[in-house]
């Protein structure tokens, strides 16, 4: 089984602008996140997929593999189903700039999940512990159902607590299953390219969470809980805690 990691990067995020190359640790923010999906051991190409100049030259300047697409993609996976199309895979991983901190190992164990032919689409959460991150828009949250498969993505805090309704600066509530998502997903070739052919859905454009158009259809995602300690990049502060971390 053939998997190819794209990461989809445009320059003109609308959140945080050039953020792509952005300097941390001395590299352009998406040199780490090609870095770390080269050390995942499931993994047999690496691929940045772009419609910007800048970053392709950026890129093919570290060494990195370089895909040109085309500039009307609205979303990262359309973007990872044009490269996934012309490269050919039988496993397609999507790897958000947002996580330069993103581990190898994860997508090891998400490339795992496809061991079972019933797996389609994956993606990953980890736990959230404190009230910050559950009422922060730019942190999407996840709730699963007990086979472990997405029930629905929201920017806002879910669940809700009717009891202990979320309050800022208060704790979260002892024993809230909140759970974040993290910017990898994967699919199988196939059905990435339904996935892709298929009009942005209302849900999707609602919450600007391009993987609901997935659960819209009534398709599974299967989610891994991993305890992931990166920082997701969304802001110029975010660009800051990864500074110190990796400084």
């Amino acid at each position: 089984m053939k998997t190819l990691a794209v990461i989809p990067a445009r320059y003109d995020s609308q959140r945080f602008p050039g953020k792509v190359l952005a300097d941390l640790a001395g590299k352009p923010v998406i040199q780490h996140v090609w870095e770390r999906a080269g050390r995942a051991a499931r993994v047999d190409e690496v691929v940045i997929a772009t419609d910007s100049d800048r970053v392709a030259c950026t890129a093919e300047a570290f060494g990195a593999q370089v895909f040109l697409s085309r500039t009307t993609h609205q979303c990262g996976t359309d973007r990872v189903a044009e490269a996934a199309r012309a490269l050919g895979c039988d496993l397609a991983v999507n790897i958000q700039t947002d996580e330069p901190m993103m581990e190898p190992l994860l997508i090891d164990a998400l490339v795992d999940l496809f061991d079972a032919p019933q797996v389609q689409f994956a993606s990953a959460v980890a736990p959230i512990h404190s009230m910050v991150d559950f009422l922060d828009p730019n942190v999407v949250k996840v709730v699963c159902d007990d086979e472990g498969n997405a029930l629905y993505f929201s920017r806002a805090p879910i669940p809700w607590d009717r009891a202990q309704p979320p309050t800022p600066g208060a704790s979260l509530p002892e024993g809230l299953p909140a759970l974040k998502h993290i910017g990898i997903y994967l699919y199988r070739a196939d059905a990435l390219q339904r996935l892709a052919a298929l009009p942005r859905s209302p849900l999707e454009v609602t919450e600007s969470l391009e993987q609901l158009r997935i659960l819209q259809q009534g398709w599974k995602m299967r989610i891994l809980e991993w305890d992931y300690h990166g920082v997701g990049l969304d802001t110029q502060a975010d660009l800051e805690r990864l500074r110190a971390a990796l400084g």
